[in-house]
């Protein structure tokens, strides 16, 4: 056990050491690992559409090959399809769409990439200029931490607020005070026994009859709301604190000499000072339409059992509609929360102007989203997957320094999983920064080409880089 808990402590300092290195690094590689990624898929489908001309070729005069499917039906045994010429055509039809379509966006996308990559590089750099930020999710951790324990405490108190309930157990034809309430202490002293002879006084449920007992379900659920928005509310305060401090960044003319001593702190302060209910109101939201999935949830596992098929398609129906609502409202508070941090409007506006803008430069959007989740996961990936080797090394090895130590792990599959997951937790969590830096800095990007011209009256504030993509040239005086 010994063993294990200081792997898992190595190896999670061991990832958050990579994770770092690998922010760093991504200003530098971020562009050739994109490309990489990009011509390895183009040549991964080009030798798709090989193999399947040469299957289709390989397939000429063998008999029965040139039957069609609607010729042999639905068969349960797929192989018989790959025996076609008909089924290799159409994986050569579709493969051949496919890299032509990709090459077309390559083509026509490319400014719009190169913009992608740029702003991941700027993040790095910002990241770099601003390293109290990678630590911030430590601070969210606690608060959810916090909030976790106060719905649970809560939620136990009220679970074990009721009293033990006894009725009289006789027969209801016979007895008229039959599955009334009774004191087991005081009951062979009463009436009921003479009465009713064979009655007796039996516990019946652990709650109470109490008008609070009887809504203490409705109690569960507004403990549950207010988990939620609490939960909502710290993730809110967490990304306006940290959108404060990457658009601080941005918006200093000269990088790093104008941005404020301790951007972080500052944002901090701001956000609790200054938008503390624009953040609640936007956690309400969120936490409603959570509540509503909830009990969607339980609704649906109460009627598993149920024969009506209109009702469970209803109630599925409702569910993905509601998913697909929380995933909108988390990208439009997301949003909504960083042009807070720069404008400092309430949330309506914000969320509106956040839109907007976003609906204007829904390409870049789109290229920037896909960009970001490509590079950020497969830097989680090779963080947990290198951790995972190094703990698989010490645990089957045993590394020499450790031999007297470590002795041998006969079950090691349990602390080596855990060691990845946790790596992969820890890699998340400044990566979630990474990324929320990356949003930050496109929003302050198209707000920069849209209120400015580049004049000297109006400079752009982008670095260099995306000046130079852009083709944006600073005016001259005289021009001006």
């Amino acid at each position: 056990f010994s063993v294990s808990v200081s792997c898992l402590s190595s190896g999670l300092f061991i990832a958050m050491i990579v994770s770092l290195l690998f922010l760093v690094l991504l200003r530098f590689t971020a562009g050739v690992l994109f490309w990489i990624f990009i011509f390895g898929v183009i040549g991964i489908i080009g030798y798709g559409i090989w193999h399947c001309y040469w299957e289709y070729d390989h397939l000429k005069g063998i008999p029965g090959s040139d039957l069609t499917v609607y010729d042999i039906g639905f068969q349960t045994d797929f192989r018989v399809y790959l025996q076609l010429r008909q089924t290799w055509l159409a994986f050569m039809i579709m493969l051949c769409v496919v890299e032509v379509v990709i090459i077309l966006m390559l083509i026509f996308l490319r400014n719009r990439i190169r913009i992608a990559i740029a702003l991941l590089k700027e993040g790095s750099r910002a990241i770099g200029y601003i390293m109290s930020t990678l630590f911030y999710p430590i601070v969210t951790f606690v608060l959810i931490a916090i909030c976790i324990s106060y719905w649970a405490v809560t939620a136990v108190f009220l679970a074990t607020s009721g009293e033990p309930v006894y009725k009289v157990m006789a027969n209801q034809i016979l007895c008229k005070y039959a599955n009334l309430t009774c004191d087991p202490e005081t009951f062979n002293t009463t009436n009921v026994t003479k009465l009713c002879p064979g009655a007796q006084c039996t516990f019946a449920f652990y709650g109470g009859e109490s008008l609070y007992h009887k809504y203490i379900f409705i109690f569960q659920l507004a403990n549950a709301f207010v988990f939620l928005w609490l939960v909502n509310f710290a993730i809110a305060l967490g990304q306006c604190t940290l959108a404060g401090a990457f658009a601080s960044y941005y918006w200093a003319s000269r990088k790093p000499a104008d941005i404020p001593l301790w951007p972080l702190f500052s944002s901090f302060g701001r956000a609790i000072r200054y938008h503390t209910g624009s953040l609640a109101f936007g956690a309400l939201i969120l936490a409603i339409v959570q509540l509503i999935r909830v009990i969607l949830e339980y609704l649906d596992h109460k009627l598993k059992g149920t024969q009506n098929s209109f009702t469970r398609f209803l109630l599925c129906c409702l569910k993905c509609c509601f998913w697909c609502l929380e995933k909108f409202l988390k990208f439009i508070n997301r949003n909504a929360y960083i042009m807070i941090a720069i404008y400092g409007k309430n949330f309506c506006t914000s969320a509106k102007e956040a839109f907007f803008l976003l609906m204007r430069n829904v390409v870049r959007v789109a290229v920037l989203d896909k960009v970001t989740d490509f590079l950020l996961f497969l830097g989680k990936i090779l963080v947990a997957g290198g951790v995972g080797v190094l703990a698989f090394f010490f645990f089957t090895q045993r590394i020499p320094v450790f031999a007297q130590e470590a002795p041998m792990l006969n079950y090691y599959w349990v602390p080596l999983l855990t060691v990845i997951i946790g790596s992969y937790l820890v890699a998340h969590g400044f990566f979630s920064v990474y990324a929320m830096c990356v949003d930050t800095l496109f929003l302050c990007f198209c707000e920069d080409l849209e209120r400015n011209d580049g004049s000297t009256a109006k400079p752009y504030f982008m670095s260099a880089s995306l000046h130079r993509i852009l083709g944006k040239k600073e005016l001259s005086p005289k021009k001006a």
